[in-house]
């Protein structure tokens, strides 16, 4: 019989390699390569014509249950799983170093005083989480902790002890004895990933595994674990502001468009049930570079400032600068003020940034944006009473955004006087005595609305 020889596995992409070498050909990044030994290969028996006595069954025959779910009482937590924990599920949480993962677990597991949680922890001592525990509330008799990686070990005490939930901190320290790769390699991580699936399959136990991430935000060890799993939360926020956001990257058992939003304090993580009052609470009256856009998170409507300073260049090359929001669509921004409406930002530095720690990724803020940073050049203010809304195209017309209701009825709800929106939009809606609804179809119709 030949002898296995070792293999070299990447571990950011998996990709497999005979022999060692400095750069992955799949995903090109260097040093990622680590050996690992084959797997004995063990001799299996046939399973005796067991195969050949299964039959398809027709989709009408089978029984249609809808899911079980049970809330943690962390209503954002639940309204990004889409109302509750599904029994029997595996979910994947990732995020940075020290925002907060460990600690949102806790608080879980904490709030769910009538189901028995076993929590197991592979990085930190009883000790360590106890103390945790202490800061965030009172542990019950139904909490219980495990502080093992022993895969085999782990599977059985899930086994024998049949809880309600499972929380694994985290992923990338749990080991297979029978592989000799050692743990957070690529192959562990499937194999432990896939294990405890199987177990949350068969014993209708539903189990959260905290994962580490890359430095590029992505969660570590290969992409096929966030296919085995049923849902992937991403827990993320800047460290040096309290807001954390809870999003949802993947979710069998609901949508993908929810977000929660939590606050870090020395007591634990606090629920954000209105966040529009939160990111305007220290926003400043009567200074130019500032206006107020209606963001969507999800299905949430968020009121956030965006703040824009456009300043004299003393270099040859002007600054573009740009904190929560595109730098790529910024310059696309300024290439369209310059075209569409006259307005040169080629001698200005130009620094834009979304108060709050929070990031925009969607085009309805572009008209905030662009308003911001026109009321900056001019050193006018815009009205602190207005809201503005709409993509800007490359032609400079103002197109249709999605929910632009939500988008009014929230800035009504917080006293704003007038919204702007584009002209498609306003034609399907009607002013109120809460607000004035102004539709306009190009950045220079906007402009005169809001700035001059």
């Amino acid at each position: 019989m030949s002898k296995q020889s070792s293999k070299y596995v990447c571990q950011l992409c998996g990709y497999v390699s005979p022999r060692w070498t400095g750069k992955c050909p799949n995903c090109s990044e260097w040093n990622t390569f680590v050996e690992e030994a084959p797997i004995p290969l063990k001799l299996v028996r046939k399973s005796g014509g067991i195969a050949s006595k299964l039959n398809a069954v027709p989709l009408n025959e089978i029984d249609s249950v809808s899911d079980v779910r049970f809330v943690t009482g962390l209503a954002e937590f639940d309204r990004v799983l889409g109302g509750g924990i599904v029994t029997g599920s595996v979910i994947l949480l990732g995020g940075d170093p020290g925002i907060g993962k460990s600690t949102l677990m806790m608080q879980v597991a904490l709030h769910l005083k009538d189901k028995v949680v076993l929590y197991i922890t592979g990085e930190e001592s009883p000790k360590q989480v106890k103390l945790r525990a202490e800061r965030l509330g009172t542990a019950t008799n139904n909490f219980q902790l495990l502080a093992e990686t022993n895969l085999e070990t782990i599977t059985d005490v899930i086994e024998r002890a049949l809880p309600d939930l499972v929380i694994i901190d985290s992923i990338q320290t749990l080991f297979n004895p029978n592989l000799e790769s050692a743990p957070g390699s690529v192959g562990q991580v499937r194999e432990s990933t896939g294990m405890l699936t199987r177990i949350a399959k068969a014993k209708n136990i539903p189990i959260i595994l905290i994962g580490h991430v890359t430095k590029e935000g992505a969660i570590a060890g290969p992409r096929v674990i966030e296919h085995m799993v049923d849902a992937v939360l991403q827990f993320e926020g800047e460290k040096h502001y309290a807001y954390r956001i809870l999003r949802g990257i993947k979710n069998r058992f609901g949508s993908t468009n929810e977000i929660g939003i939590f606050e870090m304090h020395d007591t634990g993580l606090r629920e954000v049930l209105n966040p529009s009052e939160i990111f305007l609470s220290e926003r400043s009256y009567g200074s130019s570079g500032a206006a107020i856009v209606a963001s969507l998170e999800g299905t949430r409507p968020i009121l956030i400032e965006v703040q824009a300073l456009v300043t004299t260049s003393n270099y040859g090359m002007p600054q573009r600068t740009s904190t929560g929001f595109d730098l790529r669509r910024l310059q696309m921004l300024l290439a369209v003020l310059d075209k569409r409406v006259g307005i040169n930002t080629g001698t200005h530095d130009v620094f834009v940034n979304i108060a709050g720690g929070i990031r925009i990724d969607e085009p309805a803020a572009d008209l905030g944006i662009a308003t911001a940073i026109v009321s900056s050049l001019r050193d006018i203010p815009v009205d602190s009473q207005t809201v503005a809304i709409g993509e800007i195209g490359l032609g400079g017309e103002i197109r249709t955004i999605a929910h632009c209701d939500k988008r009014v009825q929230e800035a009504a709800k917080l006293g704003f006087k007038t919204i702007v929106v584009p002209k498609t939009n306003a034609k399907k809606m009607k002013s109120t005595k809460e607000i004035t609804i102004i539709g306009v179809e190009s950045i220079q119709e906007a402009i005169k609305h809001l700035v001059e």
